[in-house]
């Protein structure tokens, strides 16, 4: 097993070539990493996804950018009734994408009948969004995201050769309030288990790739726990996107996870686990957003499973830490883009 390097200083993902920078390889508790993404079109992938969680609900809105398309899409899950409801807007060249190339800074995508802004604050980020036609309803959320002081996150280089990486900065236990307004019925995130979930990707990517992605947020018996567990599109890179958050410090997991799900009923158990014994969870979920795509050089199929997490997790200092029914989400996708 490889030991990932710490990185503590900021540092440019790539060369003035375009290629990636050897020194940008690794991880950090904060992101430090400036995506100077040049050249190599179409292969260029960034977006900014932001989901927001409560034991009974989830709000997701994304602004990405795939050189040749854009796409924002906004969705919405009340998980007590079954109701899912998605919007997607597909946008030539990108054309109206506005993503900065660090962490901290505004997203924006600002368009008729669409508008979505991820407004960056010194302690916080207003996510705002408002779109006309949401499967027939108007649509219109507001929420403020709390940025805790010295809160830890997985911020993480995946090179797969110095021509095709991905920087990501995975954001968990962010604590969140807000507002989902959907044709006048009103929808309240609040309360100490409302939390909000970053996915700030920037990179070169293949044509064909797939992953796994686990990810929740929530206090359980007086801690804060948060997961990020990532598979496949990490696997025999020597990084890996797996960590773990207790009271708002990342304990960075370095090996593949195993990751086991009946692919023709993904509704059943997952299990997912670290070889070395660091993490043993169990994922039950209780429903199933499928979302695809079949546009222009665009071919894709997510599983985005919803459901709770049960097992334990082991911090860095050997604490084993229970985990009770979380809330979160697990997902494939698999992608031609």
């Amino acid at each position: 097993m490889t030991q990932e390097l710490e990185l503590i200083t900021p540092v440019d993902l790539c060369l003035p070539n375009g290629r990636l920078n050897p020194a940008a390889v690794g991880w950090s508790r904060q992101p430090l990493h400036r995506c100077n993404l040049n050249g190599r079109w179409p292969r260029k992938k960034r977006w900014n996804y932001w989901a927001i969680t409560t034991e009974s609900h989830l709000f997701s809105a994304t602004i990405s950018h795939l050189d040749y398309a854009g796409l924002v899409f906004i969705y919405y899950a009340d998980f007590h009734s079954g109701q899912l409801t998605e919007a997607t807007k597909l946008l030539p060249l990108g054309q109206g994408c506005h993503l900065a190339d660090v962490v901290a800074a505004d997203a924006v995508y600002d368009g008729k009948g669409l508008r979505v802004a991820m407004r960056q604050q010194p302690a916080e980020v207003d996510l705002q969004v408002e779109m006309a036609d949401f499967e027939g309803r108007p649509l219109a959320a507001q929420f403020t995201i709390t940025i805790p002081p010295q809160h830890e996150t997985l911020n993480v280089v995946v090179p797969w050769n110095d021509h095709t990486f991905q920087f990501t900065s995975k954001q968990n236990c962010l604590p969140a309030s807000g507002t989902v307004i959907i044709g006048g019925q009103e929808t309240l995130f609040q309360g100490e288990q409302s939390f909000a979930c970053l996915d700030f990707g920037r990179g070169i990517w293949p044509r064909h790739c797939r992953w796994n992605w686990g990810s929740a947020s929530g206090r359980q018996n007086g801690r804060l726990i948060g997961l990020n567990l990532g598979g496949q599109w990490t696997d025999g890179t020597g990084s890996t996107e797996n960590g773990i958050c207790v009271d708002g410090r990342l304990h960075k997991l370095p090996t593949d996870l195993t990751w086991q799900y009946d692919k023709m009923a993904f509704m059943h158990p997952w299990q997912i686990s670290d070889p070395t014994g660091r993490l043993e969870l169990t994922f039950t979920p209780f429903l199933e957003r499928i979302a695809a795509s079949n546009v222009w050089l665009v071919r894709s199929e997510v599983h985005q499973m919803f459901g709770h997490y049960d097992g334990f997790i082991t911090t860095d200092e050997g604490e084993i830490v229970p985990v009770n029914h979380l809330v979160g989400w697990a997902e494939v996708h698999v992608a031609l883009w």
